[in-house]
């Protein structure tokens, strides 16, 4: 079986108030961990275990190959428990770990899931935009033309998310209040579940009047194309 585990949106979070009891229990009785960054996953597993040297523990990214993917499913052909890490929030959602799920269910190898911080479904929460229906695109495209055509192309009637590097937040904040409508909604949140955490929601032409530039932290952008 894979656990795929919730991970922390601050890592310096309480995990009491994010994780449910379930996530403590089942994480000592696993044989073994996949990361997406083994730095990352280390310090995540010693929250709950004191000693783990001897635990198995591989690689799940970007960079990962079929024949890599398929290597880490073989302990779980055996019988094996292994757990699922993603560097931030919840496995699956913006993380490459859904074709390690998809290898599983072509053998017929059960996967579980628990609750925990999402920053996409937190966004789209407090928001104040339409959750009824939702398209998550990632990163956008980088160079100005590119992202004016896909912006112009979108389909009304979504709400549409998108995430950059802390190091971009402001430079893509600023592109989408040029290309987007004066009548579209553009909502940015930051820094969820941290003491800083910001929400502002207001149409692109308001953002134009009294601009609000966020520094270099992790946001998500939600807008419509109204």
């Amino acid at each position: 079986m894979l656990y795929l585990l919730p991970n922390l949106l601050d890592e310096n979070a309480d995990h009491d108030l994010f994780f449910p009891r379930s996530v403590q229990q089942i994480i000592p009785q696993l044989d073994g961990f996949i990361f997406e960054t083994p730095k990352k996953g280390r310090k995540f597993l010693k929250r709950f275990i004191q000693n783990i040297q001897d635990i198995p523990m591989r690689v799940l990214n970007v960079h990962t190959t079929s024949e890599e993917m398929h290597l880490l499913t073989i302990p779980m052909q055996k019988g094996e428990k292994w757990g699922l890490l993603a560097d931030i929030g919840l496995p699956i959602l913006a993380d490459p770990g859904a074709a390690l799920v998809l290898c599983l269910q072509k053998l017929h190898i059960p996967v579980h899931t628990f609750p925990g911080p999402s920053s996409i479904i937190y966004a789209l929460q407090l928001s104040g935009l339409s959750a009824q229906s939702f398209t998550f695109h990632g990163y956008l495209p980088r160079k100005d033309e590119e992202l004016r055509l896909f912006l112009h192309a979108l389909p009304g009637g979504y709400t549409h998310l998108c995430i950059e590097p802390p190091y971009r937040t402001d430079l893509l904040l600023k592109k989408l209040i040029t290309y987007l409508p004066n009548s579209a909604y553009l909502s940015a949140a930051w820094n969820l579940t941290l003491p800083t955490q910001g929400v502002l929601t207001k149409k692109v032409a308001h953002w134009k009047k009294t601009p609000h530039f966020l520094g270099k932290v992790p946001a998500i952008f939600l807008f419509n194309t109204k």
